[in-house]
This record gives structure tokens, C-alpha cells and sequence, in this order.
């Protein structure tokens, strides 16, 4: 009777790498193979590729088809946080980490595996933010990262596709180089090539894959209307939708009209500094309209307060903390924030710009009686003159107190 092998959870994505790592394994753990490929919304060809891991030897391949749970559980809360990376980043790829994570451990239990591995490098985030939400769900499992194996010593495209020969894998895998892109529903990055030196230009005609500039967007105006319940986006254009039906609308909107590309030379957790282009079309429409619409309904403390957790929120997030203590509090926070985050938002899209075109909300703070510049029942002006003596009344004293200072000075 044979041995039976231990089981090892792989995060696989069909390509080159995750396809290297199969037979890598196989020969140096021999471990039962499990592929596991989790669509966040990348749209990439799956057909085939349950064919593909077994041809380079996985037992099994689960294709867990997660848009819904993404859209609904990970993004909303960011879009409800305006959690925001170093004031340009839009957490695409940080937000998908903690579902996959969380989804390799499902899978792990369910087959009894001992192990889980996965493809991201030693230099970026990924690593972080896959072992950290594995680590909180499952400490007794244990990691494989393969790029920091000492077993690993494949070092180039050129060196993966010849290990895969060797072993009888003979796949149609360029060894080209070209950008390092990862997509989901939210958004699509894009790293090297010229992008690794900041003094480049992008070279968007060959980069932009959901979206198109601003200078080749339409010479026209394109209305989009949204509606918000509690701080969840609800309908476009009177059309009720899920959460990831509107995302995919707003990113055709906003790709076609040049909306939500960013250049941004971010702090990587590791320490290191990272050059990235990120498409982001319709996370950024979402984005401007909830914080448009939150405008009118926040009091001035609660959206100061609110500000300074999404920024916390962002860092978390980015860190890989997402499975935390303070994660589920600060969104707790957030969401209590939300319970009247509910109306209308109208913008114009217009050659990347995105313009207000009107906001209204049962629950608007914004009113008339005392905001207008005529005298209304909620305000009199004279009541500002009590207001203002008793707000300004240290700079006064010690304004007071600076000339008596002087004046002492001046004496002597």
C-alpha cells in the first residue's frame, strides 16, 4: 500500500510561474498537488486550464469564481472608508489579496492539505499580504513562498520555460518580456519596462488595456447618475444593479472617457520604492460620487474624523492587515457613518475629468434657510458676532499679552 502524500494548496494563475511551481513540488516536497484559481475578475482566459495543471501534473483545480463577494464584502468597504494609498492609489490589488488568502485556507481545509504556496515574489507586497491573511486564518498551515525558496533557483522567464521542458511541460509561453500587469474587477496594474525609470514617459499606446487617454477620449460630455443606499452604490442611470454589475459599467464609462489613470512611485511595505501605472476607470467614479454625496449629509466632525481613519484604513489594507482587531474596527466605525449616506449623484465625464452635475439626498445637511445669503428662521447674522469673540478669545489674550510684553520692553 502506497504512502499517501501530503497535500499543498497551489495559487494558480495558469501562467508561467504558478506552472512552473507544479512540477517544482512535485520533485523537491513531494506533495500531492492542488492548484486552486481564484477569479476576482481578471477576465483571462480560464478555458482549458483545468486540462493545463493536470497536464503539468496537479491532481485537482478549483476555479472559485469570487466577483460577487469581492464587490460586496472588500471593495464597498474601501469605497465607504475613501481609503486611498499615498493620496493616489486605489488599493485594486490590495483589497483582492485578503479574499484570495482567505479562499486558499477554505480550500486547504476541505482537502486536509498541510500547506499552502503561492508565486509572489520576495520584493513585493503580495508575499505580505497572502501570508499574513493566511497566517490569521490558519496558523497551522504552512507556507511555501517559492521565490524565496532555497530550492528555487529559477531566475529568469528563459530558465522557468526550460525547467518545464525538462519535465515534459511544453506550453506556448513567451520568453519575451513585457509589463508585469495584475487585473481584477477593480482596477488593472502595470509595472516595467520603461516604467522602471521614473524620468520615462509611459508609453500609454502600448500600456492602457481598460481605458484610453484623456487626449483620445470623446470631445463630449458623458452624464452618468447614481444612486447610494446607507453608502452602497445601488443603480446607474435608473438601472438597479449589484455592486459588481455597476463596476463593470462605470469602467466602461470611465475607460472610454479617460478616467482614473494614475503614475505613482509608491512606498512598498518592504521599504523599497515601486514605479506603477494603475487603471482604476470605475473605482474612481465610485469613489468621487460617495465622497460627493457624503459632502452633504457628514457633519463637519464626524467627515474630519472619518477622513483620518480611511487614511488608516488605506495603510491597513495596503499592509495586508485585513484579517485584524483594528481593521474590523475602524470599519465599524465607517460603517456606522454610512446610515444616512443615501441619494442621487449626477457627474460629467469629459476627457478624464470628472465634474459634479448635481447631488441631492433626503438626509442633505446643506440647508437653505441657514446657508443662503439672505436672512433665514435657522440663523441671524448678529449671532455671529458672540460666536467669533468667543472662538477667537486666545488669540486675543495672548495677543494682548505680547503687547504688554513689548510695552514692558520699551520701558526699561
Amino acid at each position: 500500500m502506497s504512502e499517501t502524500k501530503e497535500k499543498v494548496i497551489l495559487a494558480y494563475s495558469g501562467g508561467l510561474d504558478t506552472t512552473a511551481i507544479i512540477p517544482w513540488l512535485r520533485e523537491n516536497f513531494g506533495y500531492e498537488v492542488i492548484c486552486v484559481c481564484i477569479d476576482c475578475g481578471q477576465e483571462e482566459e480560464l478555458a482549458h486550464l483545468e486540462e493545463r495543471a493536470s497536464y503539468c501534473g496537479a491532481s485537482k483545480l478549483y476555479i472559485l469564481d469570487v466577483c460577487d463577494e469581492f464587490a460586496e464584502e472588500y471593495i464597498v468597504p474601501c469605497v465607504q472608508a475613501h481609503a486611498v494609498y499615498e493620496n493616489k492609489y486605489l488599493l485594486g490589488t490590495s483589497m483582492a489579496r485578503p479574499l484570495i488568502a482567505k479562499k486558499l485556507v477554505e480550500i486547504a481545509r476541505k482537502e486536509g492539505a498541510t500547506t499552502i504556496c503561492h508565486g509572489a515574489t520576495g520584493k513585493g507586497n503580495d508575499q505580505i499580504r497572502f501570508e499574513l491573511g493566511i497566517k490569521a486564518l490558519a496558523p497551522d498551515l504552512k507556507i511555501i513562498a517559492a521565490w524565496r525558496n532555497e530550492k528555487w533557483t529559477l531566475d529568469s522567464r528563459e530558465s522557468e520555460i526550460e525547467y518545464c521542458r525538462q519535465h515534459g511541460i511544453d506550453l506556448p509561453f513567451s520568453a519575451d518580456s513585457s509589463y508585469s500587469r495584475d487585473r481584477n474587477l477593480w482596477h488593472i496594474s502595470h509595472e516595467g519596462l520603461e516604467l522602471e525609470d521614473p524620468s520615462c514617459e509611459p508609453n500609454y499606446d502600448h500600456l492602457l488595456v481598460m481605458s484610453q487617454t484623456p487626449q483620445k477620449a470623446p470631445d463630449k460630455v458623458t452624464y452618468v447618475t447614481m444612486t447610494f443606499e446607507k453608502g452602497v452604490p445601488t443603480s446607474i442611470d435608473g438601472e438597479k444593479m449589484k455592486v459588481a454589475d455597476i463596476i463593470r459599467k462605470l469602467n466602461k464609462l470611465g475607460g472610454e472617457n479617460g478616467i482614473g489613470i494614475i503614475d505613482i512611485v509608491e512606498n512598498r511595505v518592504v521599504g523599497m520604492k515601486s514605479r506603477g501605472i494603475y487603471e482604476t476607470p470605475g473605482g474612481t467614479i465610485l469613489y468621487e460620487a460617495h465622497q460627493q454625496l457624503e459632502e452633504l449629509i457628514l457633519d463637519r466632525e464626524t467627515y474630519a474624523m472619518k477622513d483620518d481613519i480611511g487614511h488608516r484604513f488605506a495603510s491597513l489594507v495596503y499592509e495586508g492587515k485585513w484579517f485584524t482587531p483594528l481593521r474590523e474596527a475602524e470599519q465599524a466605525f465607517i460603517e456606522s457613518t454610512q446610515k444616512y449616506v443615501t441619494g442621487q449623484v449626477k457627474l460629467a465625464l469629459y476627457k478624464g475629468n470628472i465634474i459634479k452635475a448635481g447631488t441631492t439626498s433626503p438626509y442633505s445637511l446643506d440647508n437653505e434657510s441657514s446657508a443662503s445669503f439672505t436672512t433665514g428662521d435657522l440663523y441671524d447674522h448678529h449671532d455671529a458676532e458672540g460666536f467669533i469673540n468667543l472662538f477667537g478669545l486666545s488669540c486675543k489674550v495672548r495677543a494682548m499679552k505680547l503687547q504688554e510684553v513689548e510695552k514692558q520692553k520699551g520701558g526699561k
